[in-house]
């Protein structure tokens, strides 16, 4: 039986957060035992390796771009490298669920930044729905609370940088290959755990450590390809919404590997934002349709 593009691409999308999060589960278990920017060093040679052989396999291997474009996925891999460090140093020290939660926002943050930033458009009932969201990060967060962890506002911190990422691309042209982005992401992080464990220093690596980089990696890179197929396949108003099959999984990997559950409030404050995005992205999906049955 054919499977239609938005089937497909839902199932894309779900295959990326399943792989971003597991390697979220690597990676929290790895740095239990080696320093930070070392791991993200090793786990990088993977995914670069990874993401250089799938672009060159595919003929997308090109670093002939504009001045405009290179700056673009500049300023992306700068904020990139930000993202990775304030999300991991919280990974660290926060359960994975929790930390999910808040990156669950993301979405949001992304819909207000291009109102503020692009100047789109965005009606009270998104408005709404945004401010209802954030509300829910503040629940999942408790600040002031005896169970306030304030490793969560790198968390915060991440998704801000998050909303930079995926904005400064937006103005870039169409005929810069989604795969070039994702690598020159990939080389900055790379580069910026070189750089980190020279200061923080360089450790032995065992055969279990080395097991949990090689997953990191491999999951990272899968994680990469299934997003940018994802996002080329299907109407993006239907598969958006399964970006947040990756709370699931967080909460499901929390529980088994680290015998993690999250509490109460912080389900509480994830259904808030999950449901907002969900609403969020389906009014903006009608009214696309709309746009294009008066164009």
């Amino acid at each position: 039986m054919a499977i239609s593009d938005n089937l497909r691409g839902a199932l894309y999308m779900s295959l990326s957060m399943f792989s971003f999060t597991v390697n979220d589960t690597f990676m929290k278990a790895v740095t239990q035992t080696l320093p930070l920017f070392q791991t993200i060093a090793l786990r990088g040679i993977i995914a670069l390796l990874g993401l250089a052989l799938i672009a060159r396999a595919t003929g997308q291997l090109r670093f002939d771009m504009s001045r405009r474009d290179a700056k673009l996925i500049t300023l992306r891999s700068l904020a990139d490298v930000i993202a990775t460090i304030l999300f991991l140093t919280a990974l660290q020290h926060m359960q994975l669920a929790n930390l999910s939660a808040i990156i669950q926002a993301m979405p949001l943050a992304v819909t207000l930044g291009a109102a503020l930033w692009f100047k789109d458009h965005i009606g009270w009932r998104r408005m709404t729905a945004i401010l209802i969201g954030f509300v829910g990060v503040v629940i999942i967060i408790s600040p002031g609370s005896e169970g306030f962890d304030g490793w969560s506002l790198l968390g915060l911190g991440s998704v801000l940088a998050i909303v930079v990422r995926d904005l400064s691309v937006r103005p870039l042209s169409r005929e810069v290959p989604s795969i070039m982005v994702a690598l020159g992401a990939g080389a900055a992080v790379f580069a910026m755990g070189l750089i980190g464990s020279a200061f923080q220093g360089w450790q032995p690596v065992n055969a279990v450590q080395s097991a949990q980089i090689a997953g990191a990696g491999v999951m990272l890179t899968l994680g990469y390809l299934s997003s940018v197929m994802a996002m080329r396949v299907g109407d993006i108003g239907f598969v958006a919404p399964f970006r947040y099959s990756s709370l699931l999984w967080a909460i499901l990997l929390g529980w088994v590997f680290f015998a993690n559950l999250p509490p109460l409030h912080a389900v509480i404050g994830a259904a808030l934002v999950v449901a907002t995005g969900i609403y969020t992205l389906l009014r903006e999906r009608k009214l696309r349709q709309q746009a294009r049955l008066r164009a």
